[in-house]
Formats: structure tokens, C-alpha cells, sequence
């Protein structure tokens, strides 16, 4: 089944090629091309070329020590670190990402797969908002981007600690059931301990029973082939629940995960990449035509410039590998506390995260935390600002 990029590039090469056929046939002259060579299109190009060609190292890079995890690291790994202590769980949730640097993209799924194992919704929470910013890959891309100003990249990982750490103490006091969207993993195992110990019961009480009544045997083997049955469906369902958590299975051979790394890999490059390009795109877009006196009013301002680069981070839905390559290009026009709002809500909360989001928990859980990030970061953004970049 096509996916809706693809029929839309499809239908737009179509179009391009009609229009071609149309040409050559009808023996009219080209368009005029002219405005290629303007200085406003040249610029676009230069903004383009160069956030594209400094943030690709890190996206390959990223998607490499992604797939090396996938294939290498199970979740039972990850599921055995994690503290029984709250505090030291929120604190072990915030500083995993050293150990295990994934990106958002692909961070959804596992957290997904860990929570139905036991892992707290408060440790999983704080794990998919600073997973993908405190991490050793994330904090070379962003000091490379910000080679003039390295307080940037500290900075950055200071306010995504914070953040965090404050996210997961408010998760852990007011959230306490299951934001899980399908829990029918649960039931199913309440209903089958339920139904064995059911059946166990009847099997005994049928058992003693028969040695007083001899003429019910017949009946109490149909009532064990029943259980039998019933038995039999139980593994089914027990069965048919493990495959739903486990669709990809590792391979075993070392051959069989090398490829399995370069698979995975070039599944999150193209991926991301389309974010890339498009947040790039964007990027050059605003600083090629937005009048940029209007930017640095924006950029300058207070409050404005904060929600300002949120709403950007939202909108671009980089890849934390490759956003401080768009946010250098900002460094002119925007505060410093501006940019690490982007570096840092960009990351926790955009177009794709927020889908993703609703695909595993409830809608309503999903709300109330998007609307908790969008206060915990812009609060905690002007302290530090205060604080740090007076």
C-alpha cells in the first residue's frame, strides 16, 4: 500500500512530465527561468545547502547507534536498570539516554513495549522527553552547530535535565493509572488466570466426586475435555499476545543483525531525512523573505521569541540530532534563551511525536501532558535564561 508521500510525489512527477510532453509537442519556448539567478533565491539556496550538508553526518550517525541498539539491546536490559526508588527512577530515566542514545522517532515504539512490561508511567514519560536530547550524539551535533558559542550545547542538556526532572515529579504525584491506549493485554491476563482457576477448581470437585458416583465419568471427561478446550484457547490468546508485542524478531546470527542495523538504520534515515529536508526548507524560507528587522523584533522580545521558536520546533519537527544546525542559523536574531527553548521543546513536542503519542496512550493523557510541556519548558526556559544569560 502506498504511503500518502508517495502517491503525492508520484502525481506531481506526472504532472511535471505532461506538462514536458505538452511542450515539445506544442513547440512553445520554456518558461523563463530567470529569477533562478536572483540574489533572493540564491540566498535560499546557500541557507538550504548548508543547514542540509552539516546536519546529515549526524542523522547517519544517529541512525547507526539507533539500529546497533535495536538489534544488540533487548528491552529486558533496560527494564532491569531502572531503580525502585522514584526519585532515583526519575533521575536514572533522565541520564539513560547516555547509555542509550535513541532518537524520538523511533523511542514511542520500545517505551511502548517496556510500559507493558512493568516499566512506571513516570520513568517511560520522562525517558521519551529526554531520551533524545541528554545524549552523547545529540551533544556533538548541537556544540558542532554552535562551535562559537559551546555554552549553547550545556546549556542545552542542563534545561532538558530540569525540565525533566520536573516533568517526572508531576507525572509521579498526579498520574497514576495506565495512559496506555490498548490494554487489552491486561485484561486478557486477568481473564485467563480467572478462567484457570476456574477450571482447576471444577476438575477437583469432578474428581472427588467420581470416585461416590462411578455413572458420571462419562460426564467428567467431557468436563475435562472441555477444559482441555478452554486450556487450548488460552494458549492461543497468550500466544497470539506475544507475537503482538514482539512482530520483528531479532535475529539470532551475527550476519542476520548486521543487516538488521543497516535495515533499521536506512528506515529511520529516510525517515528523518524528509523532516530535514522539510524543516531546512522552511527555515530558509523565513530567512530569505521574512523582513528580518520584523525578526529580531520577534527574536528580542521577552515572551514573544519563546513562543515564537516553540511554535517553530512544532511546526519543523526536526530530528534532536540535526536541530541545532536550524537553530544556529537563528543565533543572530533570537535570544540565547529563545534558542535553547527550541533545542529543548522541539525534541519533547512536535507534528510527528504528538501522532505518535496518540497512536500508543489515551487522547486525554496525551493532551494534559502536551499541555504540561508547552508550561514546564517556556517557565523553566525564562529562569534559566535569567539565571544563566542575564
Amino acid at each position: 500500500m502506498q504511503t500518502p508521500l508517495l502517491r503525492w510525489s508520484t502525481n506531481v512527477l506526472t504532472l511535471i512530465c505532461l506538462v514536458m510532453l505538452f511542450l515539445i509537442f506544442t513547440q512553445k519556448q520554456t518558461p523563463d527561468l530567470s529569477f533562478l539567478d536572483s540574489t533572493t533565491v540564491q540566498s535560499f539556496k546557500t541557507i538550504f545547502l548548508s543547514i542540509i550538508l552539516e546536519a546529515f553526518p549526524f542523522v547517519l550517525l544517529g541512525v547507526l547507534v539507533s539500529g546497533l541498539l535495536q538489534m544488540f539491546v533487548s528491552e529486558q536490559t533496560i527494564r532491569r536498570l531502572i531503580p525502585k526508588n522514584p526519585v532515583l527512577g526519575i533521575l536514572f530515566a533522565c541520564l539513560v539516554g547516555i547509555i542509550f542514545p535513541l532518537c524520538e522517532c523511533g523511542m514511542i515504539p520500545v517505551i511502548r513495549r517496556l510500559m507493558r512490561k512493568g516499566m512506571p508511567v513516570y520513568v517511560a514519560i520522562v525517558f521519551i522527553l529526554v531520551g533524545p536530547i541528554i545524549n552523547p550524539v545529540v551533544y556533538a551535533s548541537t556544540y558542532m552547530a554552535f562551535r562559537s558559542r559551546p555554552e549553547i550545547a550545556y546549556s542545552r542538556m542542563a534545561l532538558a535535565f530540569i525540565v525533566a526532572l520536573v516533568m517526572g515529579l508531576i507525572i509521579y504525584k498526579f498520574f497514576k493509572s495506565n495512559p496506555l491506549r490498548d490494554l487489552s493485554y491486561l485484561r486478557t491476563s486477568d481473564i485467563v488466570h480467572h478462567h484457570e482457576h476456574h477450571t482447576v477448581h471444577k476438575h477437583d470437585h469432578e474428581h472427588d466426586h467420581q470416585h461416590s458416583h462411578q455413572h458420571d465419568e462419562h460426564k467428567h471427561e467431557h468436563h475435562n475435555h472441555g477444559a482441555g478446550n478452554h486450556a487450548h484457547k488460552h494458549d492461543h490468546s497468550h500466544t497470539h499476545n506475544n507475537d503482538h508485542d514482539h512482530d520483528h524478531p531479532v535475529p539470532t546470527t551475527i550476519v542476520g543483525r548486521i543487516f538488521g542495523v543497516l535495515g533499521h538504520a536506512s528506515d529511520e534515515f529516510f525517515d528523518m531525512g524528509k523532516y530535514l529536508l522539510f524543516g531546512a526548507i522552511i527555515t530558509a524560507v523565513i530567512q530569505t523573505l521574512v523582513n528580518r528587522d520584523s525578526l529580531v523584533s520577534i527574536g528580542q522580545g521577552e515572551i514573544t521569541s519563546h513562543l515564537f521558536m516553540m511554535a517553530l520546533g512544532f511546526v519543523l519537527s526536526l530530528c534532536s540530532t540535526s536541530d541545532a544546525f536550524v537553530a544556529s542559523s537563528f543565533t543572530t536574531t533570537f535570544s540565547t534563551g529563545s534558542l535553547l527553548t527550541f533545542l529543548v521543546f522541539g525534541p519533547m513536542l512536535d507534528i510527528k511525536s504528538l501522532l505518535m503519542l496518540l497512536s500508543a496512550f489515551r487522547t486525554r493523557f496525551v493532551l494534559a501532558l502536551s499541555a504540561l510541556i508547552i508550561v514546564v519548558v517556556l517557565v523553566c526556559s525564562l529562569i534559566f535564561e535569567k539565571i544563566v544569560f542575564p
